[in-house]
């Protein structure tokens, strides 16, 4: 019956409009089109029984508090304030025009800024970059602040970590990085600054944001994204380390989250390897027992990252929390799977980026044979996130990854859950586990969101993400993703 009357429903408005058109043939073709919009029927808005609503309940469900939980978190060493506008209102403000796209690894100059920008907001891909002149930053930042519309947050990863885990109140957590009094201010009343990290001058970061479609000129977005850029000396040559670890003594926590290493992109090579040296120290006087999890960033100095790879970094750390770009360019510094791709081409392949985690928990991992802490990594693109473990270390993934993705669309929407109308199902329903061996065929059921499969003694779980049709903010998602993937995480103590 109700499949009858639509018919009718629609056979009716077919006439109606026919008539219309047949007493009012010069109606312009943009009245018949709004005519015809507004008579239409408005498909039902997703609710509880579409895909995207069947996948937050099971989501619900699964996400559980593990056994043992994190009472100290310490985290450090990258902080700085926000400020968040258009990217297209920026540029415009400063005369600009939209030209050819091309990438800078540092930026020395307005033209290079806007060159810059228009390369990754066509493609729609987050990017984060050193400007080198103080004195033109600090012109150009004066007038982001001053744009309307421009809103100032706390930024740099350690700060915005420290910031989601200071949301769980039962939580103490230390925050050491630059922090001046604008941040101060802006900081959780529940995380600590010790008087060693407080500063008289913020460091600002600008954060030009764009929605997905959005054009300028003959440019277009195809997702919405944000292109980072800043002079940040303080945090560039990570001046907070030492008092950060001077912090741990007395603060005793149970997790460290270290953050900022992409910052000494800016730097000199020598300086790059004499800072290197000095973390891998600092991070071996950590005790043994508390675990550390390194978030990546951005980043476009190969040689840096092949020296984060090699010179202990990845040895000495516990877990690491990263997104495509970042594993992609990872795996292109150190010669791993897949380096032969010079980019992904839309939504990354499961198989490669399965692959590449796999290498490198394989290759820099702890094993039987090798001295490495390093046995969690937790990835995360747009569409989907995957959490590879290796076996007997931690326990309760299956939740952290679906906390994870959870918080990705809850935080982009500006939501407090997620919103079955706001959010969509993006991810492939169907994957290989590998390309690089004889993998597995996995088809992602809405009811049962989380795929897990296992490879020589690592296990993968994969959630789908509800990604956000219309974002409030995109900046520090992937830092609230690690955040709440480690917040829900349990380490077994070590043997």
């Amino acid at each position: 019956m109700a499949l009858w009357r639509g018919s009718a429903y629609a056979g009716f408005l077919a006439l109606a409009v026919g008539c219309v058109l047949l007493l009012e043939p010069q109606l312009p073709g943009s009245a018949l089109r709004s005519l015809w919009s507004s008579l239409q029927l408005s498909p039902a808005p997703p609710g509880p029984g579409s895909p995207e609503g069947r996948l937050a309940a099971a989501w619900d469900a699964l996400i559980v508090r593990p056994a043992r939980r994190w009472r100290r978190v310490a985290v450090g060493v990258n902080a700085c304030v926000d400020v968040v506008l258009s990217g297209v209102k920026l540029l415009q403000a400063l005369g600009r025009s939209p030209g050819n796209g091309k990438d800078h690894t540092i930026l020395h100059s307005r033209n290079d800024l806007e060159e810059a920008f228009v390369h990754f907001m066509g493609k729609g891909a987050a990017a984060e970059r050193f400007f080198s002149d103080k004195e033109a930053f600090h012109d150009i930042a004066q007038t982001a602040s001053e744009l309307p519309g421009a809103q100032h947050y706390v930024g740099g990863n350690a700060a915005l970590i420290g910031q989601k885990f200071a949301a769980y109140s039962d939580l103490k957590v230390l925050l050491c990085g630059p922090v001046g009094p604008k941040l101060h201010e802006l900081l959780d009343d529940n995380v600590f600054v010790p008087p060693e990290s407080l500063q008289e001058v913020d460091e600002f970061h600008l954060i030009l944001e764009y929605q997905a479609g959005e054009e300028w000129g003959r440019l277009k977005a195809p997702h919405a994204n944000r292109f980072i850029f800043s002079h940040d000396l303080s945090n560039g040559a990570m001046n907070m380390l030492e008092v950060f670890v001077s912090s741990l003594e007395e603060f005793q926590p149970d997790l460290v989250v270290l953050s900022g290493l992409h910052m000494m992109e800016g730097q000199s090579k020598e300086l790059q390897r004499k800072r290197l040296l000095e973390v891998v120290s600092s991070i071996s006087d950590i005790p043994t027992g508390i675990p550390v999890h390194l978030e990546l960033a951005s980043m476009t100095n190969k040689e840096l990252m092949r020296s984060i790879v090699h010179q202990q970094v990845f040895p000495a750390v516990t877990s690491l929390g990263l997104n495509e770009q970042e594993l992609l360019f990872l795996s292109q510094a150190a010669s791993g799977p897949h380096s032969s791709l010079s980019s992904w081409n839309g939504i990354p392949d499961v198989g490669m980026v399965s692959d590449i985690l796999f290498w490198i928990l394989k290759e820099h991992g702890r094993s039987k044979s090798r001295a490495s802490d390093l046995t969690r990594i937790h990835f995360h693109t747009l569409v989907y996130h995957i959490l590879a473990t290796v076996d007997g270390h931690w326990a309760n993934q299956l939740a952290a990854v679906a906390a994870g993705a959870r918080v990705a669309g809850t935080q982009a929407c500006a939501t407090d859950t997620i919103d079955a109308g706001r959010v969509s199902l993006r991810a492939p329903r169907e994957f290989m586990t590998s390309h690089s061996e004889a993998g597995s065929r996995i088809v992602i059921n809405p009811n049962e969101p989380v795929a897990e499969w296992h490879r020589e003694g690592i296990s993968f779980h994969f959630t789908p993400v509800l990604v956000c049709k219309d974002p409030i903010r995109t900046v520090g998602l992937g830092d609230a993703i690690s955040a709440e993937g480690l917040f829900y995480s349990e380490v077994h103590p070590r043997s």
